[in-house]
């Protein structure tokens, strides 16, 4: 053990005749914690809910979209590329346009989007995202049991459904925003779909504005000469997102176009990380008043030991030893705050992910408990940020105690 330890030991367990520094230390290593607990507790679950919008809206969607194929020929092309990509595991083809839903005296704008069920599945999880129905009658066959021609098929999102009021069996008009030429005139186009399933993603703003057709229908429907509007696909690892994204614009060139899930949803991406930087910085306030108690605490202690530190030079102590034992001890304070709170905030967030102590509405935020996910980065971002607030708030005390001049602080102290 080194001097400048023995000594900063030594002045924590001494025993004092009043009870004012005691108590200043102890508030300062539970600010610490209390700090660091909260901090890892807020993140893990701002993070829990991140991870349940993303994993909301990939499921609704794709890892990659790709635009700009014209013609039947550049979509086998597109998709050829895609599929040789290494990091690309399952590709699909796919319509998108905006359509206007009507039920009876109810109109609703929606995104119509077409699919092929068997390749759509493989790059997004709408397959078990499906509350009622079936995903097989998006397919008319050419005839019903009575004989008459089947109407196409529409999957629409219960939020949707719900807000037009239509069910299962029941039948939509979709009306096209383009027109079409008829001996009357140009007139919208207009088709009538029978709903064969609702849609539960979690997602609002995909059950509330979205209905799901076959790409063939959706394509007759939009007038889609090419067969589709765009190919999804689904990569191997989804944090490689950016890097393939920039490959595969640079193998593409200028007429395609490649969006990545984060693209298509960047303002509600950047509002969850904006929030959760304003959270950090809010709550670091905490542990900076509780840096600011071993700061004064650390002052009381060179008051009291003005004398001891006069000793200590005159017996040849340099001025650099004494900031020694001033640093030894600051760090002491708040590592023990530092610990105590990592251990604190880990126990919260288990507690939190393991019993239902705080119960969501369900029907609002789809989830029935919070939920908590613990990033190692969140973590050793807010060790490291105790630990160095701690260790700064030991330097005013520490230069303060070795400017004591011993004769002085032997004659007076």
């Amino acid at each position: 053990m080194s001097f400048e330890l023995f000594i900063a030991w030594r002045y924590l367990k001494a025993e004092r005749k009043g009870l004012f520094a005691v108590v200043t230390t102890a508030i300062g290593v539970a600010g610490v914690m209390v700090g660091v607990a909260a901090l890892i507790t807020t993140l893990s679950v701002m993070n829990g809910f991140q991870t349940d919008i993303q994993k909301k809206v990939i499921g609704a969607q794709a890892h990659l979209m790709v635009y700009g194929a014209r013609t039947a020929g550049e979509f086998s092309r597109a998709a050829e590329v895609l599929r040789s990509d290494p990091e690309v595991s399952a590709t699909a083809p796919f319509v998108m346009g905006q359509a206007i839903l009507s039920v009876g005296d109810r109109t609703m704008g929606i995104v119509l989007k077409g699919l092929d069920p068997q390749q759509e599945f493989k790059v997004n999880s709408l397959a078990s995202s499906l509350s009622e129905g079936s995903w097989q009658g998006l397919k008319p066959s050419a005839r019903s049991d009575s004989g008459k021609p089947t109407l196409p098929g529409i999957v629409l999102g219960e939020e949707l459904a719900r807000n037009v009021g239509v069910w299962v069996g029941g039948q939509v008009v979709l009306v096209s925003p383009k027109s079409v030429a008829t001996p009357l005139g140009m007139m919208p186009k207009m088709q009538k779909f029978e709903v064969k399933g609702l849609l539960h993603t979690g997602y609002y703003e995909y059950d509330s504005t979205t209905g799901y057709a076959d790409i063939s229908a959706a394509a007759k429907f939009f007038g889609v000469e090419a067969g589709a509007t765009g190919l999804s696909a689904r990569l191997r690892d989804l944090d490689r997102a950016e890097i393939v994204a920039k490959r595969l614009q640079s193998s593409f060139g200028s007429g395609y176009l490649v969006r990545t899930f984060n693209d298509m949803n960047r303002t509600l991406f950047a509002a969850l990380k904006l929030e959760k930087g304003v959270m950090f910085i809010i709550l670091t306030l905490i542990t900076l008043v509780a840096s600011l108690n071993i700061a004064s605490t650390l002052i009381l202690r060179s008051v009291e030991k003005t004398k001891d530190i006069g000793l200590l030079k005159a017996m040849g102590a340099t001025p650099r030893q004494i900031r020694r034992i001033f640093w030894i001890e600051g760090s002491i304070i708040g590592g023990a705050g530092v610990v105590m709170g990592l251990v604190l905030g880990l126990i919260l967030c288990w507690v939190i992910w393991r019993f239902p102590i705080v119960e969501l509405p369900s029907d609002i935020y789809y989830l029935s408990r919070v939920p908590v996910h613990v990033k190692l980065w969140d973590v050793v971002a807010v060790v490291s940020m105790g630990a160095l607030l701690s260790l700064l708030a030991t330097v005013y005390p520490a230069f303060r105690a070795a400017k004591v001049n011993p004769v002085e602080a032997i004659h007076y102290g």
